[in-house]
Formats: C-alpha cells, sequence, structure tokens
C-alpha cells in the first residue's frame, strides 16, 4: 500500500509539472488563457446582429458595409464571411510581407514594400493613377504595421499612417478575424482617416471634377426626400474599402496554388470580383490591368529587394 501511495504522488507531481509546462509554453508562444479577449466577443456579437443582411444583401455575397462622414473623419466597415479555416486565415494575413501581396493588388497601389527588422515594422503602399506609373511617380503612405493580437479564435493587424494624400491624415486599417463553424471565418475589415478644411476643399473639388458620378455601395437620402448612391468623399473610401476586402479575399482564395502561379492567379482574380460591382469598380479593361499589374509587379520586387527583407 505504502509502495502505491508514493505511485500516486508521483503521478500527481508528473501531472502538475506537465500543466505548468503547458502553462508556460502558452505564455511564451503568445497564447491567451483567456476565454476570449472583449473585442473577440464584440466581433462575434457583431456577426450576431448581422448575420441575416450577410445572407441577404445587395452584394449578393456574404458581405455587409457600413460608412460615416462626420467632423472630418471618414470611416468604412466591411464584414465578411470567407469560406476560409480560421488558422489558415490567421498565418496568412499576420506578416506585412502578406499584406504587400494583398495591397498591390487595389489598381491604385503602385508598389507595396514592408520593413521587418523595425519596431513597429513598416509597410509603404505607393498610391497612384489607375493606370501603370513607376513607384517613384506615386504617394509613399508609410504605415506602422502592427500584430495586436493572435490567438487560437481571434486575430488583430493595424496599419496607421499620420499623413497621407491631399493632406488627409491619420490613416488608419484595421482588421480582426474570428473562426466561425463549418471551417468560415469572419473578417472584419476596417479604413479610417481625418481630414482638415483645406483637405476637405481639395477633396471636394476632386468629386466635383474629374471624379463627378462616381458612388459608394450605401443608399443615402437626399434634401428632397430621393435615396441614391453616395458620392464624395465616403463613396471613395467604400469603393477603396471593396477593393480592398476583395483582395483579402482573393489572398486567401488562391493559397492552395503552388507558389510560381499565384501572382497571375490573383491578378485575374480581383479583377474577376471587381468587375461583379461595374457602377462602382469598373476603372479599366482586363488586359489593362493585367499588363499594368506585371510591370508594377516587377518594380515591386526590386524595390524590396534594395531593403534587404
Amino acid at each position: 500500500m505504502k509502495r502505491e501511495r508514493i505511485g500516486q504522488l508521483l503521478s500527481a507531481r508528473i501531472a502538475a509539472g506537465v500543466l505548468a509546462l503547458a502553462l508556460v509554453l502558452s505564455a511564451a508562444s503568445g497564447w491567451g488563457a483567456e476565454p476570449g479577449s472583449d473585442a473577440e466577443r464584440a466581433l462575434l456579437a457583431k456577426y450576431s446582429s448581422l448575420k441575416d443582411k450577410l445572407e441577404k444583401n445587395q452584394f449578393g455575397a456574404p458581405i455587409y458595409l457600413e460608412s460615416t462622414d462626420s467632423e472630418g473623419k471618414v470611416r468604412v466597415d466591411m464584414y465578411g464571411v470567407v469560406p476560409h479555416p480560421f488558422e489558415t486565415a490567421r498565418e496568412a494575413l499576420q506578416s506585412p510581407a502578406s499584406w504587400c501581396d494583398i495591397t498591390s493588388l487595389h489598381l491604385n497601389i503602385k508598389a507595396c514594400t514592408f520593413k521587418a527588422s523595425t519596431n513597429p515594422q513598416q509597410v509603404t503602399l505607393y498610391s497612384g493613377r489607375k493606370y501603370y506609373q513607376p513607384p517613384s511617380d506615386a504617394y509613399p503612405l508609410k504605415f506602422a504595421f502592427t500584430l495586436v493580437s493572435q490567438t487560437p479564435r481571434f486575430l488583430e493587424v493595424r496599419l496607421e499612417a499620420e499623413e497621407g494624400p491631399f493632406r488627409t491624415k491619420d490613416h488608419r486599417i484595421v482588421l480582426q478575424a474570428v473562426p466561425l463553424g463549418g471551417a468560415t471565418t469572419l473578417l472584419h475589415f476596417s479604413y479610417t482617416y481625418s481630414q482638415g478644411t483645406v483637405a476637405r476643399l481639395a477633396m471636394n473639388g476632386y468629386f466635383s471634377t474629374l471624379a463627378r458620378g462616381k458612388v459608394g455601395f450605401s443608399e443615402v437620402t437626399d434634401k428632397g426626400g430621393e435615396q441614391h448612391l453616395v458620392e464624395g468623399a465616403r463613396g471613395a473610401v467604400e469603393r477603396n474599402t471593396m477593393r480592398y476586402y476583395l483582395a483579402l479575399q482573393t489572398y486567401l482564395d488562391t493559397l492552395n496554388y503552388p507558389e510560381n502561379q499565384r501572382f497571375e492567379q490573383r491578378i485575374n482574380r480581383w479583377y474577376d470580383l471587381t468587375a461583379k460591382y461595374p457602377k462602382q469598380l469598373k476603372e479599366n479593361d482586363k488586359s489593362s490591368y493585367l499588363a499594368a499589374k506585371r510591370m508594377e509587379h516587377n518594380r515591386q520586387v526590386e524595390l524590396q529587394k534594395k531593403l534587404g527583407n
């Protein structure tokens, strides 16, 4: 009996040691032990409130968009369900290199480079025209890249830039993701920026001339009581946010292809997805977009090699 008691005590100590080691490894790896963060619970609560709208909407896809333009700040939030396991999305979307592959699909992004050795890490988007343009002629929008949270159930990434084109400021991109049932993932993508009086005047001049007639996705009611699609800065940010969201979806959809085929698959798929919304997103024909992206991709590779990452 004495030997049996000693054996039980040893087994208990070994089990306790294994549990302690597991907790140490969990803390060291960055995985949270909490049942869920406030951000995770808030995103799941938002999903519950939007479920019907995600299933039936004007997009013909599980996508929901909402936007505001108030007191000099423009914000768009997009929610979407993608048919990919959360683990796949979490691993794919947490590095600045991946975000360069994603954002450079946008027709106005002429190149994207990253610095992974800095703290915080940096991502630079070269924003320019809708046709081919060398990065040297584009506006370098420099973001600080932060992996805010990664747990077995939640991911949050932020990109923040103090200044942007047209004297805009406080550009912020936030991506959040949580797992849903059936190997699907809920993505929340938001874009926010601020503009002072000078920036707003410049933007208003642009939208009343060169960008006149361009619309977003939200319906608004004018002073006469008539409904129409939103225009101006709010409409522009809705269009660009949709382009970035479709780039996220495209990136995840093409991960199963061999690496040397992914770029061609991505530019083709991104264009085809945007073509579903011609009123908002149609800018040029597919052959022109593909040709420009191939040249811009080469310039991007050259720029990244010079950075040595």
